[in-house]
């Protein structure tokens, strides 16, 4: 196995993050792995394929020519207006040479649709800055040839060293309230889940849009909930209820056209047991 995926150069974009670092972790034992890291730190500075890149200071193309990538995979994050110019290049990087791009984007694309869940040849339609700045990224890459690029909508995504757990024990052990939101409909996912499903694209030469969250959706407040009881055996968790509408509002990405095998897909009860491993 090892050898046949050997053939691609890998370079993660942001691979310094919570999920670039989980993806890091998953490809470089089958294919010659790149990383960009913004702050340095020992881990990222004593290796040699990481590269220190400021998406606000540096020009992407000196990464992309020190590492000659067949594929980018970008997580980053940083100024909106510093990443549309870097996602440019990326694009006219992409066309120029063998190479594909794998955009981690986001279910805020489809932040001000609120009565059904979103699937992936559904029109984007966002009310946020973040999903508007995404659906700009986003519809960059679609202007590429079909095969080079794919495009990889996540919805919440959880895991021990996640910001959003982090959070929630920060909140616990300061005892301040958590907020939940009672009318948001969502699904979730983990980054171990998200990390082979993007192997399984890389290795299968997948393009076009996929929509990574859980199969089945759970209610904001109701999740969380079910979370912090893992974390805490105390009575007394304060949560503050922040009510956006009046009626449910989905956020939430289901995959219907590019479906992942079975194996690569999970539920939002998968998603607690690994949480409390």
């Amino acid at each position: 196995m090892k050898e046949l995926e050997s053939k691609h150069r890998i370079l993660i974009l942001g691979a310094s993050g919570f999920i670039g670092n989980a993806i890091y972790k998953e490809l470089c034992s089958y294919f010659k792995t790149f990383g960009t890291y913004r702050i340095p730190h020992k881990t990222f500075t004593s290796n040699n394929h990481f590269f220190q890149y400021n998406v606000e200071q540096d020009d992407v193309y000196e990464v992309l020519e020190a590492t000659r990538p067949s594929i980018i995979i970008s997580a980053l994050r940083g100024d909106f207006h510093a990443q549309t110019i870097a996602h440019q290049h990326m694009a006219d990087y992409v066309l120029d040479h063998d190479c594909k791009i794998i955009f981690l984007s986001s279910a805020n694309v489809f932040d001000a649709y609120s009565k059904y869940p979103s699937y992936e040849l559904d029109k984007t339609f966002s009310g946020s800055v973040y999903g508007h700045f995404k659906i700009k990224i986003e519809n960059l890459l679609l202007r590429l040839p079909k095969k080079k690029a794919a495009i990889v909508r996540l919805p919440m995504v959880l895991g021990a060293q996640s910001p959003r757990i982090k959070e929630l024990k920060q909140h616990l052990a300061d005892k301040t309230a958590i907020e939940i939101f009672p009318n948001i409909i969502m699904n979730v996912t983990t980054d171990s889940k998200v990390t082979q499903q993007i192997h399984y694209i890389i290795n299968r030469n997948k393009s076009g849009v996929f929509h990574l969250g859980s199969t089945d959706l759970v209610h904001h407040d109701e999740y969380i909930k079910d979370i912090v009881n893992q974390m805490s055996t105390k009575n007394g968790v304060l949560y503050k209820h922040v009510y956006t509408t009046n009626e449910d509002r989905y956020l939430a990405v289901l995959p219907k056209f590019n479906k992942l095998p079975k194996h690569l897909q999970v539920t939002s009860l998968e998603v607690l047991k690994e949480l409390n491993k």
